[in-house]
């Protein structure tokens, strides 16, 4: 099957190749804006932006619901929606290059790693966390103020309002957990410092549980967008329209419980483990300070409580822990050496501890 074929699966039909001029002014503009916001970057200015000159970029129809602009890595291409603007385009291509620069290839052209997304196996994983990291990403390349917006019965706030808001806040909270400078690495360089990273902070099932059901929620849009468009034809009865209402609102309950469920899973996981790593009062202060602005990451539906519960919970625990701190218990397993228990057995043998030998001797 030739590009053309596959790209018309996708309902992507070409209408003609961008000029030169603006893919001149579409590379300066990424270019400049990937340098700046990643300083650590193994690129300069001009290598970036001769490599961005180089993918062949189109105008084409772009069905509805579908994103504005997509990189094709079959032949590193990028399609725009015929109607843009070139700062539309200047923008949107920054999410577009970012797949170009963390694909990985083999000597056949066979893409086998796209940045958090792993193409080795029998069964594709981290396709819609790798995409999350992507969009999140592009939004602060360029610097795009929070929104507090409301889907699906979700309220939150998000600089991608538009893309993918959902797995973006809840990337966003794996982040806040791990840092940015390593998704930014992993992302960027297709490794899996992230998800080690992860993993170390939470737990391997907490991990496998939120990759799988960043794609759980990405397939229920999928699938909402779908049935709308069923909805739009003009040959449907009532009946049919009920259907297509009622499944829409069942894909509707399952994303709003996917968040939920994972947001709750990653933020339990971490801190429920570093609970149990609280060695010192500034230990506890800093985790009070993580736990406590939190909140400022989170979701909420009408009823949700879980969160505020859970955080009246912890700070009973750390209280406890507090008092053990200044009771001078000692929260590290004391482990003693081969002698030093040896030693301790002579002790007792003869009935005297050190304490007691210092004072005899004195």
């Amino acid at each position: 099957m030739n590009i053309e074929n596959e790209l018309k699966k996708d309902g992507i039909e070409v209408i003609r190749p961008l000029d030169g001029l603006s893919v001149t002014l579409i590379a300066k503009y990424v270019a400049e804006k990937f340098v700046s916001f990643f300083p650590f970057c193994r690129v300069n200015h001009h290598d970036l932006f001769a490599k961005i000159t180089r993918i062949n970029m189109y105008i084409a129809n772009i069905p509805e619901g579908m994103a504005e602009a997509n990189y094709f890595y079959k032949n590193s291409s990028i399609y725009f929606k015929e109607g843009l603007s070139i700062e539309e385009m200047k923008e949107l291509c920054v999410h577009e290059f970012l797949h170009h620069f963390q694909e990985i290839k083999d000597q056949k052209g066979n893409l086998y790693r796209l940045g958090l997304c792993d193409y080795t196996g029998v069964r594709v994983h981290g396709e819609a966390l790798n995409e999350a990291a992507v969009q999140l990403i592009s939004s602060r390349i360029l610097k795009k103020d929070k929104e507090t917006v409301k889907y699906y019965g979700i309220e939150f706030s998000t600089t991608t309002p538009n893309y993918y808001p959902l797995i973006c806040n809840l990337i966003n909270q794996m982040a806040y957990v791990v840092g940015d400078v390593v998704l930014y690495d992993s992302t960027l360089y297709s490794n899996d410092r992230f998800k080690r990273a992860f993993i170390n902070s939470t737990s391997e099932t907490c991990f496998n549980k939120v990759e799988k059901n960043f794609d759980k929620i990405i397939e229920s849009e999928e699938k909402i967008i779908l049935e709308s468009q069923k909805a739009q034809e003009n040959d449907l009865n009532d009946k049919e329209i009920a259907k297509i209402s009622s499944k829409i609102g069942i894909y509707k309950k399952i994303i709003q419980d996917t968040f939920i469920d994972t947001q709750n899973e990653i933020f339990t996981s971490y801190f429920n483990k570093r609970l149990d790593n609280l060695y010192s009062s500034q230990d506890i202060e800093d985790f009070r300070r993580k736990l406590y602005t939190y909140k400022d990451l989170l979701g909420t539906t009408e009823n949700y409580s879980y969160f505020n519960n859970y955080y009246i919970s912890l700070m009973e625990k750390l209280d406890e822990v507090y008092e053990k701190i200044m009771e001078g218990v000692s929260l590290v397993p004391y482990k003693r050496s081969f002698w030093q228990i040896l030693f301790n057995k002579i002790q007792k043998l003869f009935g005297l501890s050190i304490e007691e030998q210092s004072v005899k001797s004195f």
